[in-house]
């Protein structure tokens, strides 16, 4: 067990007090806890490539530490309607999308190598923002306008992402079928 290793688990398990605090309407202290994990997340990626403790669990783990919190985020956070519902729809669509394609071709046993793609990381960047931003209205306000924009542009990057991944499973299922066959059973 490595230290980003540990961080991660640390960052799977604010997710529940999180969302406690959220369903609680206590939005100073989830944004304390979303900005814990989100300096977690920062600090295992930092400790696993200086301290060269990256791990292939870490591979499978840190992203799936990501998709729950983000998720659990949007999801609660549109239910208090403080998200709009098709931004929602978007984020958790993605991962979902992404959740399916990686657990098909592990089941189908086609070598995968998890890695986020620039366009990944920036789509989880704006969608951390977008959190950020969302849980600390009560104590800055945000202009409307940088609110909407800041959904618009998430919500872009977040279906381009989508889709992305999306035609890359599509082109390693391919790569994996042996010539001449078309991949039906």
């Amino acid at each position: 067990m490595t230290i980003p290793n540990i961080l991660t688990l640390l960052r799977m398990l604010l997710t529940p007090l999180l969302v406690w605090l959220l369903l609680n309407e206590k939005l100073t202290a989830a944004l304390a806890v979303f900005f814990l994990a989100g300096i977690t997340d920062g600090l295992d990626g930092f400790i696993a490539r200086v301290f060269h403790q990256k791990s292939r669990l870490g591979a499978y783990l840190d992203p799936l530490a990501d998709k729950i919190l983000l998720v659990s985020s949007f999801i609660l956070l549109g239910h208090m309607n403080l998200l709009p519902t098709s931004l929602v729809i978007a984020a958790v669509s993605r991962d979902v999308l992404i959740l399916t394609g990686v657990m098909t071709l592990t089941f189908f046993q086609v070598p995968l190598e998890i890695r986020p793609s620039l366009l990944s990381k920036l789509t989880t960047l704006a969608q951390i923002v977008t959190v950020l931003v969302t849980l600390s209205h009560p104590l800055a306000s945000w202009a409307s306008w940088f609110r909407r924009s800041l959904y618009i542009i998430t919500g872009l990057l977040t279906v381009a992402s989508g889709l992305h991944y999306t035609l890359l499973g599509f082109r390693i299922w391919e790569r994996s079928r042996p010539v001449g066959t078309d991949g039906s059973s």
